[in-house]
């Protein structure tokens, strides 16, 4: 009987995968190499078109744009939130749970909804140019919005829970006695941290780097409200491909080459990984 649950749950398991995952998938490959059809959006004429126009100096600039403000969001997000996990490692048994709830609270909240209430926030009337105003600091609001920074800020305040988490994990598992043996050797505490905790910590810290900058290159959402036009990411070009150019085989071809560097970045990190796994056993 347990044999029979087991075999259920996992044909189960693998039929959900096929059926949303892989088949729709496999939709999007097959699409990429088909042709737009002004009609019926696509017609069965098989091209490499779709690939060879992503070679285009417009798309190329975009990708590698969403590409360096996805690495910038990447780097903030790591800057904040490497002291951040270490402070919750440091905090009471009482006051952690509590901490690591309100870090995930906003996952109750969508962010499209929070992007908006940022967007607020930091417009040329909005909450933080009227403190700033009243308190004076400024003598006139400043602008923010539908700037390169203020997407950069809507990913770095979206994206920052992805980054503790992992890091916060590596940090909490860190072998104290190596801590404790570094201290009475006389390592002092930037020695500590760059040969012991840094290397120990590096699963986590690639780990949130991934998590990070792979969602930062398609928050389309977040480049429309806060960036304008002139700030696109990768993910507003499948977006308007598929939604208002309707050029479905080159938004397919565009989404299938952000997976393939999405694969390359998961590889690395596997690869990283096991490096790291094998430097530490070594020791």
């Amino acid at each position: 009987m347990r044999n029979r649950f087991q075999k259920g749950v996992i044909a189960l398991i693998i039929g959900w995968l096929v059926l949303f995952v892989f088949l729709p998938n496999l939709l999007i490959i097959a699409t990429s190499f088909l042709t737009r059809d002004e009609q019926q959006f696509v017609s069965l004429k098989l091209t490499f078109n779709n690939y060879l126009r992503l070679i285009d100096p417009l798309y190329a600039d975009v990708l590698l744009h969403s590409l360096n403000m996805a690495l910038i969001a990447t780097l903030f997000c790591l800057l904040i939130g490497y002291p951040f996990a270490w402070c919750l490692t440091k905090l009471s048994a009482r006051l952690r749970p509590l901490m690591l709830f309100l870090l995930i609270v906003p996952f109750w909240t969508n962010s499209l909804i929070r992007i908006y209430g940022l967007k607020l926030f930091l417009g040329v009337r909005g909450w933080l140019n009227d403190f700033l105003l009243w308190v004076g600091v400024i003598e006139k609001p400043f602008r923010i919005m539908f700037t390169s920074e203020a997407v950069i800020l809507g990913l770095v305040y979206i994206l920052l829970p992805f980054m503790v988490l992992p890091l916060y994990s590596s940090l909490e598992k860190l072998d104290k006695p190596c801590l404790e043996a570094a201290r009475d050797l006389g390592a002092s505490k930037l020695q500590t941290f760059i040969r012991i905790i840094l290397p120990l910590t590096m699963p986590g810290i690639v780990a949130g780097c991934l998590l990070v900058l792979l969602p930062a290159m398609g928050l389309f959402y977040v480049a429309d409200l806060m960036g304008g036009a002139k700030n696109l990411l990768i993910g507003n070009v499948i977006k308007s491909q598929f939604l208002n150019i309707r050029d479905w085989p080159f938004g397919a071809a565009t989404s299938i080459v952000l997976t393939l560097v999405m694969g390359i970045m998961l590889l690395f990190y596997w690869r990283a990984t096991r490096l790291l796994n094998k430097k530490v056993e070594l020791k």
